[in-house]
């Protein structure tokens, strides 16, 4: 018999029917750590001292009774199993004690069922702390960069425009600054991903240490940070920030066999009654960062009126010009990465592949989404490059291009879509086009966008998404929980597939808040009539897992890599 540790306090005044008690818990197999009491002042110490698995109270002493108990519980506000047991007590009064807050009540002369309506309470407990738990780490996230744990760029922004407000309320001074590692690609390059990860949650760690208290430090996403200093004047503004520089001058990340020492590019803008918006401010520091790097890095740069022209003008015509030739060349390559459908105790069974871009540059270099997309968006190229993924991809399948395992099966695509392509009027149109053009057959396509995407575009989304359903569509909702109001617009969205954030999944089995956060997606999307993918499925621990909550898909490492489905030198159809 397994010996468990409970505290419990027992509210009785008789000594001998305390003893009872705890004899009765002993024989069951708790080792009770107990303390007594029986009246209103020692029952409120002991609450407000100690920590408590159960109360178990008499119903009526002499002067105190089981409702005056209840009564100094509820207003401790602790979540504790609160247990009456009783000589005598009638229904009524059973009931009523139970509507003020118990949890149960048994008889003295019958205490049979103790040991089991224990169990089931301290089990409910668990059970309840472990939701508390998992919608804290919810709330955390929708605030919080999850690599770093510093505040993530959407919390920052508020932030911000609080800041912004306050200067502009009470001309109070704040400075902004815009932080850029260099050299941080070589770390990436050299050690990959792993590497480059450890080295920003130590770095953000270090920098969070060194700033004052009333100062906001963020991840604003890859290798940049952003900094508020609140009610700081300029010049002690880069008395801190030059503190900083040094920082991370001196930083040294150790990697296996190597040593790496990094440098930083700071963008640098004062927040004052003139500021005339968040958005600005921000801009205004991100331009100040680009002249550092432009004056040779790993320097400090306070923006000035006519910095915001060059670095804008040079920005778009570097980024225009390179994803508009990519474009024109056909310098894009199409990736597969396998999807399976997974079950308790069965083989995981290809059910399809997302479709992943990449740009090649003109020297070759292989550029990831993550960076070539955002500029894209920015520059309103994305609604082309939707258009030219969906064409290369459906042409694929039709010339059954050797690479292409999707050609001639009854598999999805997975096609990632942006919020650019959502608001496009014409996009319905052209997908319809290019499905007869090539014969695809409609219910192989589902077309994929991010939850945050989808909740600011919900307007175009619903709509958009229910006409290309008529046509038999399917479509999927990327990166479900990264927003903390992601249940209440699911209700509204016409999806058929949750993939659940990786950052989420690729924990589980190893961290139960991690494991309960999925379980609650899971449950809610199948109450929907919703199936739910898991994304970044990279050991055998985390597939287990996953089917044994009833997790229908999973995507990883584990399953398969990313592969060339279709890439620069396969020669496209002209007009895409």
């Amino acid at each position: 018999m397994n010996h468990a540790l409970l505290r419990v306090l027992l509210v009785e005044d008789a000594d001998d029917d305390a003893q009872l008690l705890l004899r009765l818990l002993r024989k069951e197999g708790y080792v009770p750590d107990y303390q007594r009491v029986d009246n209103r002042t020692d029952l409120a110490a002991a609450l407000a001292t100690s920590h408590w698995d159960l109360i178990i109270s008499d119903y009526a002493m002499p002067g105190f009774t089981a409702h005056d108990a209840l009564e100094i519980y509820k207003q401790a506000a602790l979540d504790i199993p609160f247990i009456i047991v009783s000589g005598h007590i009638d229904d009524v009064s059973a009931v009523a004690a139970m509507r003020a807050g118990a949890h149960d009540y048994l008889l003295k002369d019958n205490l049979a069922r103790l040991a089991p309506v224990i169990a089931r309470e301290l089990d409910e407990v668990r059970v309840r702390i472990a939701k508390r738990r998992a919608e804290q780490e919810l709330r955390f996230h929708a605030y919080h960069d999850p690599l770093t744990g510093l505040l993530n760029r959407r919390e920052f922004e508020r932030v911000l425009e609080m800041a912004v407000c306050a200067a502009q309320r009470d001309c109070s001074q704040h400075v902004l600054c815009y932080l850029d590692l260099d050299q941080f690609k070589l770390v990436n390059d050299t050690c990959g991903h792993v590497a480059g990860d450890e080295l920003l949650r130590q770095l953000g760690a270090n920098l969070s240490h060194h700033i004052r208290a009333s100062d906001t430090l963020a991840r604003l996403g890859g290798d940049e940070f952003g900094l508020l200093l609140s009610n700081c004047p300029l010049d002690e503004g880069m008395r801190i920030i030059a503190s900083l520089q040094e920082l991370i001058r001196d930083f040294r990340f150790p990697w296996r066999e190597s040593v790496f020492q990094i440098g930083c590019s700071i963008g640098v803008t004062v927040l004052s009654a003139e500021t005339a918006a968040a958005g600005e401010a921000m801009s205004a520091a991100d331009v100040g960062c680009y002249v550092a790097k432009e004056l040779g890095r790993n320097r400090c740069h306070v923006y000035q009126a006519d910095d915001q022209e060059l670095a804008q003008r040079r920005r778009e015509m570097q980024w225009i010009s390179r994803i508009g030739a990519a474009l024109e060349a056909n310098r894009l390559a199409l990736y597969q990465q396998p999807i399976y459908r997974i079950g308790a105790g069965a083989a995981p069974v290809l059910a399809g592949h997302e479709i992943l871009l990449r740009m090649i540059d003109e020297d070759g270099t292989l550029i990831p989404p993550n960076v070539f997309i955002p500029a894209a968006e920015r520059f309103k190229l994305m609604a082309s490059v939707d258009r030219w993924v969906v064409r290369r991809l459906f042409a694929a399948i039709a010339a059954r291009q050797p690479r292409c395992a999707l050609a001639g099966d009854d598999l999805l695509l997975f096609v990632n879509i942006s919020a650019a392509t959502v608001n496009d009027a014409a996009f319905f149109d052209y997908v319809q086009q290019q499905l007869a053009e090539f014969a695809i057959p409609p219910h192989q396509v589902c077309l994929e966008i991010t939850e945050s995407a989808a909740i600011a575009n919900l307007a175009a989304t619903t709509p958009l998404f229910a006409r290309l359903r008529q046509l038999g569509c399917r479509f999927a909702l990327d990166d479900f929980g990264s927003g903390l109001s992601s249940f209440g617009y699911l209700r509204h969205l016409p999806v058929d597939f949750v993939k659940i954030d990786g950052g989420f999944v690729r924990n589980i089995a190893c961290n139960p808040i991690d494991l309960a956060m999925v379980e609650a997606i899971n449950k809610i999307s199948h109450v929907m009539g919703l199936q739910t993918i898991a994304e970044f499925v990279e050991s055998e621990d985390v597939m287990r897992a996953l089917q044994e909550l009833g997790v229908e898909y999973a995507q990883g490492f584990l399953l398969g890599r990313p592969q060339v489905l279709v890439d620069a030198d396969d020669a496209p159809p002209r007009g895409a």
